[in-house]
């Protein structure tokens, strides 16, 4: 066995350039990781952030409680106008004040649900 089979061969020295590229890269790299780390950090921005998603889901909801509730006033016009103006007059309670009834007790649920998060 001679030296040359303990000690494998040194890998070939990069050049000047070469070097430069790497330090480019890994400062690139670093600064990225800074900048992920500044913003875990700052919490009044993560806080602002959370604030609009829960504001975007609030609306979304009121949206959609807005659309059930049209639907289900449709539905209820529809089955009125096709049982006869009678009917509605001899109800002891007016149509407008029931849906206005309904709009009230669900505005009052979104309220105290909005106060509850």
């Amino acid at each position: 066995m001679s030296v040359d089979d303990k000690n494998p061969p040194a890998a070939p020295k990069p050049s000047i350039d070469e070097l430069r590229a790497e330090i480019k890269a890994t400062r690139a790299e670093l600064g990225e990781t800074v900048q992920a780390l500044a913003a875990k950090a700052d919490v009044k921005a993560r806080a602002k952030d959370q604030v609009e998603q829960t504001k975007a889901r609030a609306k979304d909801q009121v949206e959609q409680t807005k659309q059930r509730l049209l639907g289900k006033v449709r539905t209820t016009a529809d089955r009125v106008n096709h049982t006869g103006e009678e009917v509605v007059r001899t109800s002891p309670v007016p149509l407008p004040l029931v849906v206005a009834g309904v709009v009230a007790i669900v505005g009052v649920i979104l309220i105290v649900r909005g106060r509850r998060r």
